[in-house]
């Protein structure tokens, strides 16, 4: 029996909380299907206990889409959120 890899994961949810420079946001990134089967990046940002914004960005496959997840997610990070859940 063959091994299957783990599957990436389609969401990640990050929070940027700091009291002393009044700072509590949040950031998910999400990956789904379009009804015209587009691979889509889901972003939604905003401060915590607000509905926030969304953007969607469309890509051919989802290993582009896996891609652009990671580079994100990388470059909040830097900016000091972490990841929840």
């Amino acid at each position: 029996m063959a091994i299957q890899p783990e599957p990436p994961p389609s969401a990640v949810y990050l929070r940027r909380v700091d009291p002393t420079q009044n700072i509590s946001r949040f950031y998910s990134i999400r990956i789904e299907k379009d009804l015209f089967g587009e691979w889509c990046l889901v972003r939604e940002w905003g401060r915590i206990g607000t509905i926030g914004r969304t953007r969607r960005d469309g890509f051919p496959d989802i290993g582009q889409a896996l891609d652009a997840m990671e580079k994100l997610t990388k470059a909040k990070k830097r900016k000091g959120y972490f990841e929840i859940g």
